[in-house]
């Protein structure tokens, strides 16, 4: 399997169909409702590539943590007492308890609710009821198994395999593109989850074009013109562009900017909106004013968990021209819009009359996801 790299230089912005690549057709039947495709994606993409499961401003304080579900795998994500993130699983060293139910909350320690053995935030053992007993018995040798966990622009990523390429590695063209976005210093005001009943290739591909937007999004192709997008990475695991903002300042509800701008935000970029996306699991939005993050979660060929976040700067929330839901309910209308056409997607693939049809040039980024993708899976 090719690392998850990408060695090319970043190209300018172009327009979306000088990338487009003749002859591009959508997937097989098979890759969207085969659930060997499926236990496939879950061992050679989501065991083995880093995937991203949250934002530090989720953990800011030591004993915040949060579970998250990654390859059928429960893992701990916890900020330690030295303000270090670390990442376990969310199995007890005695006789394998789940130790944590709960989605989110403050540990002082972790301890098994079975039988009480207890760590540490740093996952050490730290007691052990009448294990003391036990010949030869070291608590140094019952630490929780850790993940491999690391950190870009403020977003949490783990790996499940043994020894992944490094991260900062993996993102290496990305390295400096979003820096005045100040990424790690926002704070979300918001989480939605939706159910989808749809395949979470479909997600990637509906999120990558925007040649659906004129009938399935009249609101949002009312503030950017749907045949406008620019894009920049166009091959590899980081896809995506610009569009520009024609009409207001923001994409919301009213068409006005939000809260305050998220970052160094220059030139003409006040009147972009920025969307890329990042395999295997990451929709990255970005606005003047807000920023928009979908996690993305197969959980059968046929469901999708995607987890939506809002983030603003920090000094936004006590501002009195501070107005999220202006956003949110733009974006959560917009997000509904687009699960329900890729659930008809979904329903119509697993036709008998299904057979993979031609992308169009609008459909370039779409197209070079597929590609990414069956790099992995073949």
């Amino acid at each position: 399997m090719p690392p998850l790299t990408q060695t090319t230089a970043i190209p300018a912005f172009r327009k979306t169909g000088e990338t487009f690549t003749s002859g591009a057709k959508t997937l097989p039947q098979r890759y969207l409702v085969s659930p060997e495709i499926f236990a496939k994606e879950q061992a050679v993409i989501f065991s083995t590539q880093w995937v991203c499961v949250g934002h530090l401003s989720q953990i800011a304080k030591a004993g915040d943590y949060f579970t998250s579900e990654v390859a059928g795998e429960s893992l701990i994500i916890v900020r330690d007492q030295k303000a270090t993130i670390r990442g376990f699983y969310n199995v007890c060293r005695h006789r394998g308890t789940r130790l944590c139910e709960d989605k989110g909350g403050q540990f002082r320690a972790i301890q098994c609710p079975y039988h009480a053995w207890t760590y540490g935030l740093d996952g050490r053992l730290l007691g052990a009821p009448h294990m003391d007993k036990v010949q030869g018995f070291d608590k140094a040798e019952h630490s929780l198994h850790a993940i491999e966990l690391a950190l870009w622009e403020g977003f949490i990523f783990v790996n499940l395999a043994n020894e992944p390429t490094p991260l900062e590695e993996v993102f290496a063209p990305l390295t400096g593109k979003f820096t005045h976005w100040n990424l790690p210093k926002l704070r979300s005001a918001k989480r939605i989850e939706y159910d989808v009943r749809a395949n979470w290739k479909l997600i990637f591909e509906n999120y990558s074009e925007c040649y659906h937007c004129p009938g399935v999004h009249p609101a949002l192709s009312k503030l950017t013109p749907y045949d406008s997008a620019e894009n920049d990475l166009c091959e590899g695991p980081f896809l995506g562009g610009f569009m520009p903002i024609t009409k207001g300042h923001s994409l919301t509800m009213t068409g006005n900017a939000c809260a305050l701008p998220v970052g160094d935000i220059k030139g003409e970029d006040h009147a972009r909106v920025f969307y890329y996306s990042i395999f295997p699991n990451m929709l990255l939005s970005m606005h003047p004013d807000y920023v928009m993050v979908h996690q993305v979660w197969p959980k059968s060929p046929e469901r999708t968990l995607i987890l939506c976040d809002w983030l603003f700067h920090p000094e936004a929330f006590d501002r009195p021209d501070f107005h999220p839901n202006d956003a949110i309910e733009f974006w959560d209308m917009t997000n509904r819009q687009d699960w329900h056409v890729c659930e008809l997607s979904q329903q119509g693939i697993a036709s008998r009359a299904y057979r993979p049809g031609p992308y169009s040039p609008r459909e370039s980024i779409p197209a070079a996801w597929d590609r990414e993708y069956l790099r992995y899976v073949g």
